[in-house]
């Protein structure tokens, strides 16, 4: 298989990986993600609180950031009270409109989007079904916890039909098919089943040295719908993949990485701060591939001192490169969101609990890692304190410098 830089591999099979093709490109694997769209919704009967209230009033700003809207049950209702399969989340949340409906009762209209999950949605009801419910909570959801926005009687807009996108294909590039692709393309070609032709299979980038590394949350998972031969040799195919149930690959990455993962098949970098170029969705896939090509070695011992190059840290994803670096070196991993940062914390990661922090030039992360709105992942931004926070929970000492 060397030559080719990516492997397709069935590691759901009984017994050790079968590698399913090498190909010299993946088609499909990197795609800038969509956003959810800017809908209008209407809080019908709302008897709003707290900011909601004076946002309605007039004397406070109309922006809301995220709202969760809780399904309020009947006492005979087969849901519990709090049930998360009928709770919904608008996110970034603008009052456009207020009309009074009652005595301190209003129909607001807001501008906003909903958080759709799609492997969620296979597990609950679809976004078009509202569920049994007399009214709804209204929960502002802030950097600092929840807050109570009232409640609301009915709610328009949120539960209608949507047009779904169409299920992205992909194409094994210069492929060479192994026996278990063989048998879904020969399955193709006489008209089989669809489920003949299925093959599910997790992407590994293999590096000059012939070393394969498991693309994390990424895979392939469609039915062979086309084969032709490849422009790259006459011994390999081109392999079409659809799925009647999503894109072919999950878990894609952005266009942007394809140029990370390029830069990690030439070996672990020996130059520290190379992610610092990137943007903050980039610099989330650079600590993505330090976690797939990080390699377990021993801690080094409680109370060790580790220096933390803050030039670059303007954003969360920048601490997670920058603090990788500064406990495992060049291109190191330690932690790419909250909670692998703190599983990392309690140690076989590269540094024991108990360690010392100096974090140098954190007046830029200051500046930078200040309250706000991440309109990537939609939440309220972390800032440098929740960070702080963090680490101080976990038993780390940091000097700031």
């Amino acid at each position: 298989m060397t030559g080719f830089p990516w492997l397709l591999v069935d590691q759901n099979s009984d017994g050790a990986d079968a590698v399913v093709a090498a190909c010299a490109d993946i088609d499909g694997l990197f795609a800038d993600p969509g956003e959810p769209p800017v809908e209008r919704y209407t809080l019908l009967g709302c008897t709003p609180a707290g900011r909601m209230r004076t946002a309605c009033d007039g004397f406070g700003p109309t922006w809301l950031g995220n709202i969760g809207l809780e399904a309020i049950h009947r006492s005979d209702s087969k849901h519990p009270r709090e049930c998360w399969e009928c709770t919904e989340e608008l996110l970034d949340v603008t009052v456009v409109d207020v009309r009074p409906a009652g005595f301190g009762v209003f129909d607001v209209t807001c501008e906003a989007r909903l958080r759709i999950d799609p492997e969620q949605r296979k597990r609950r009801r679809g976004p078009d079904r509202a569920p049994e419910a007399d009214g709804y909570v209204l929960t502002g959801i802030t950097g600092e916890g929840e807050e109570k926005f009232g409640t609301c009687q009915d709610v328009a807009g949120v539960f209608r039909p949507r047009p779904e996108r169409a299920p992205r294909p992909a194409t094994l590039i210069g492929c060479r098919p192994e026996p278990r692709l063989q048998r879904a393309i020969d399955a193709f070609r006489r008209g089989a089943a669809r489920h003949r032709r299925m093959i599910i299979a997790s992407i590994f980038s293999v590096a000059y040295d012939g070393t394969a590394t498991h693309m994390l949350d990424s895979g392939l998972g469609a039915e062979v719908s086309g084969v032709r031969p490849s422009a790259l040799g006459d011994d390999l195919v081109d392999v079409t993949f659809e799925s009647l149930y999503g894109d072919a690959i999950k878990g894609g990455r952005p266009l942007g990485a394809r140029e990370i993962w390029e830069c990690w098949r030439a070996g672990r970098p020996t130059e520290a701060g190379r992610w610092a170029a990137y943007p903050s969705a980039l610099r989330h896939e650079w600590a993505g591939a330090a976690l797939a090509h990080h390699r377990p070695g021993p801690d080094r011992p409680s109370g060790t001192t580790y220096h933390l190059d803050g030039r670059h840290v303007t954003d969360e994803d920048g601490f997670y490169c920058a603090i990788g670096e500064a406990i495992n070196g060049p291109g190191g991993y330690f932690g790419w969101n909250a909670g692998a940062l703190h599983d990392c914390l309690l140690g076989d990661w590269g540094a024991a609990p108990g360690f010392r922090l100096v974090w140098h030039d954190s007046a830029v992360a200051r500046r930078h890692l200040v309250p706000g709105y991440d309109r990537r992942d939609w939440c309220p931004a972390i800032t440098m304190d929740h960070l702080l926070a963090w680490l101080a929970e976990d038993g780390v000492e940091v000097e700031l410098r």
